[in-house]
């Protein structure tokens, strides 16, 4: 009989404008959170902002409301999917996080800077936040030189990664490196970096099969198989990690509190475009095949991130 996770609260944004599969990426992974036969949080609790809903406001008003309905034993999830960009002007240097319909001549009043969304993050009361996003993606702005800045995209916002250094139960993962892309899948609306969420939250990597998704788990499963199947794109994806206190905390059910995984919520395995954006999912033909057998990792305890291996405890 299905449980709900009933300590699971989530905030999924997808921004759309110039990248659609951020849209369908975002409700992808509402959609396993909410699955009752997967991860079982409670759908209420489970709050989606794509396109026109995804402005810098809706965004802001979101994550204030999520610090007022989360509780300290709350497992909090906050995904993001669109642009990320480090700005660099004669003022000095800010991250955004571009919402949807932002304007590139008043960023401040159209996008998140880094320190604005670390301090949101920062009011969540629970003591298990898991951050992901899924920002370097093809395209963007244009030229900025004649607006007095310049931009370049970036994975993490820097005080972001200053506040996951604060506590073990805090932790980030990006989708790929600062000089990297995302890469969009052939033949299934996800792209790379947000199948592989999905896999795991559905149980592929679990080192336990106890009927939990751990944070580490996830992060493992991201790290290995993304980039193995982007080895063959001329710049291949390799997620990142950055914690050095986390602990391996639950972040949900894989089987809605049974102990067999129930497999992916769809059936076919896609290929792969060998370039960031090269593809459109929305005319793609999917590619059916039979649905690879969900098979467990080993115990692992170690995850590399920035260059270095980064121990965690269970």
């Amino acid at each position: 009989m299905n449980q709900l996770f009933s300590q699971g609260h989530a905030c999924i944004v997808g921004v759309g404008g110039d990248l659609p599969i951020t849209v369908k990426d975002a409700v992808g992974i509402a959609d396993i959170l909410k699955d009752p036969e997967r991860c079982a949080y409670p759908p209420e609790q489970v709050h989606v902002l794509t396109k026109e809903q995804a402005k810098r406001e809706d965004v802001l008003a979101a994550l204030d409301r999520l610090a007022q309905s989360a509780k300290p034993d709350s497992t909090v999830i906050v995904y993001f999917s669109g642009h990320g960009y480090q700005v660099v002007s004669t003022t000095g240097e800010k991250y955004f996080l571009m919402c949807f319909g932002y304007d590139k001549n008043k960023l401040y009043k159209t996008a998140i800077s880094g320190e604005e969304f670390a301090d949101k993050l920062r009011a969540i009361p629970a003591k298990k936040l898991l951050v992901l996003l899924d920002c370097c993606h093809a395209g963007g702005l244009a030229d900025t030189k004649s607006l007095g800045y310049e931009v370049e995209k970036a994975p993490l916002p820097p005080e972001a990664q200053a506040l996951f250094g604060e506590g073990k139960g805090r932790v980030v993962i990006a989708s790929s490196q600062a000089d990297e892309r995302s890469i969009i899948l052939k033949g299934r609306p996800y792209s790379e970096f947000t199948l592989a969420l999905i896999e795991a939250l559905a149980g592929k990597g679990a080192s336990q099969k106890d009927g939990y998704v751990r944070v580490v788990n996830l992060a493992l499963h991201a790290r290995e198989v993304v980039p193995r199947r982007t080895k063959n794109c001329k710049h291949p994806q390799h997620p990142i990690l950055n914690f050095e206190k986390a602990d391996n905390f639950i972040l949900a059910y894989y089987a809605g509190g049974e102990f067999e995984p129930k497999g992916l919520p769809f059936e076919s395995e896609p290929d792969i475009e060998s370039e960031p954006g090269e593809l459109n999912p929305e005319q793609e033909r999917a590619i059916e095949v039979n649905q690879k057998k969900i098979t467990q990792s080993g115990n692992q305890n170690i995850v590399i991130g920035h260059g270095r291996d980064i121990n965690i405890q269970h």
